[in-house]
């Protein structure tokens, strides 16, 4: 009997090495490579469990010029959700491979059950439950009141009947709740595995290449907020998505982290009520439900995300450190980042901070992933500092750099409109930003220094 072949992938990146050994030597991570067995491709094996071999999904059998590929637009079907849609950058694309991810109870099966059930009353719908049975599925369906007529269920873990019953159903959305349920029989290792996990997913993508079939994928998260499985299960796909969102919060955020199809920084905003999973049309108006009494550290901001601004509270506490070495906690922003920044406040403000606990935290739940942050985070610290109250009209943006300079940010325009809609009155914002006319009603500080900024309060 001939023996199987096997290879060590990472885990983090991908890399796949012939035998095991402590550190993978291309992310320089330790104690990261797991044993896969490779498929056998033999006389009569079928297409899924022949792995990677025969990918023939998006492969072009004839040499063209790129003068002459066809510029056409891609074609898109909407999900029937609106921030659905800004996330994948305009709706569905036929062909395409979608994994979804998120934390248990974030709400990923609830809004693709709710994108299914819409879906079927005019497109081809096939939804795989590995995890759930078809009566709980039924349940939830009926106590979201949703439309289940022509929305066809299977419940299967095994991959080779799932392409089955897609080859005879002919779908045009295929939904599999979750890859890690799903197992080849010719992958000698449990479900979740990283074999198990890659090949899967392979075939599955394959499948939605060749018969131009929406594929969506539910993935798991693991503890630190990354996606399980091996990573070369992103290098597969053509969107990777983020549905976040605590248990103690009923607004859920969906991020795109990859899309081939559209921007990757867009972000869409659910509201999670009785009914299921609701778009939030204007999350400006539920991130600044501020209390009628303003407290010292409380600071709104303008980020940029994706295609809109959106105002948020950041809000600060400094209070005098007990400990040796100080804390420093920021959640929903870089933690590096706000040493850093505490760091241009001591040179550059002349407020030391180093014997001080500093807090810091974005209302809503929202991650801020841009530097336009950097002024109205300092700005908040230096309330908390002095326990000075700054005015419920201001808002801030701006970034700050090593020498306490301001530096512009992108869309400052369309930043300080949007604060104008929202009733605010005062903007302290870079000097490059600074429009010619300022909005009716807003009055613009234009500010080059951290000093200047400190002063301009």
């Amino acid at each position: 009997m001939a023996k199987a072949k096997s290879a060590f992938v990472c885990t983090e990146c991908g890399a796949e090495y012939s035998k095991w050994q402590g550190q993978c030597s291309s992310c320089r991570e330790w104690n990261t490579l797991s044993e896969i067995r490779l498929a056998s491709a033999r006389p009569g094996a079928s297409p899924a469990a022949s792995g990677r071999s025969g990918y023939t999904g998006i492969v072009s059998r004839e040499v063209v010029d790129l003068s002459a590929v066809d510029l056409s637009e891609v074609p898109r079907f909407s999900s029937t959700f609106g921030e659905f849609d800004r996330v994948l950058g305009g709706g569905l694309v036929p062909g395409s491979a979608v994994l979804l991810g998120g934390n248990p109870g974030a709400g990923k099966s609830t809004l693709l059950l709710q994108t299914a059930c819409k879906l079927a009353q005019q497109k081809r719908v096939l939804y795989v439950t590995g995890e759930e049975s078809l009566s709980q599925v039924a349940m939830r369906a009926h106590r979201l009141q949703l439309p289940v007529q022509g929305l066809k269920m299977l419940a299967e873990t095994s991959v080779e009947t799932v392409l089955g019953v897609a080859e005879r159903e002919r779908p045009d959305i295929l939904i599999i709740d979750s890859i890690q349920t799903m197992h080849l029989e010719d992958i000698a290792s449990a479900p979740g595995g990283v074999a198990q996990v890659r090949e899967s997913a392979s075939a599955l993508t394959r499948f939605a290449k060749q018969s131009n079939t929406v594929l969506l994928l539910v993935g798991h998260v693991t503890k630190d907020g990354t996606l399980a499985g091996p990573k070369v299960l992103e290098h597969m796909i053509d969107a990777s998505l983020l549905l976040e969102g605590g248990a103690d919060s009923r607004f859920r955020t969906l991020r795109g982290q990859k899309n081939r199809f559209g921007a990757v920084n867009e972000l869409g905003v659910f509201a999670m009520l009785e009914h299921g999973l609701k778009e939030v049309k204007n999350p400006s108006a539920i991130f600044l439900s501020r209390n009628e009494e303003q407290a010292a550290g409380s600071l709104v901001m303008v980020v940029w995300e994706g295609t809109r601004p959106i105002l948020v509270e950041v809000q600060a506490l400094v209070d005098e450190s007990a400990l040796g070495n100080p804390r420093r906690v920021a959640v929903g922003l870089d933690q590096n980042r706000l040493a850093m920044l505490l760091a241009v406040l001591n040179r550059h403000g002349g407020l030391f901070t180093g014997d001080q606990d500093v807090f810091l935290n974005v209302v809503g739940g929202v991650k801020v992933l841009e530097t336009s942050a950097d002024l109205a985070v300092l700005l908040a610290v230096v309330s908390s500092l002095q326990n000075r109250p700054l005015p419920r009209e201001l808002v801030v943006f701006g970034e700050v750099g090593l020498s306490g300079e301001i530096r512009p940010v992108p869309s400052g325009q369309e930043r300080i409109v949007e604060a104008a809609k929202h009733g605010f009155t005062r903007a302290i914002v870079p000097r490059g930003n600074a429009p010619r006319t300022s909005p009716e009603g807003m009055e613009v500080i234009a500010v080059e220094k951290l000093a200047d900024a400190l002063e301009a309060l």
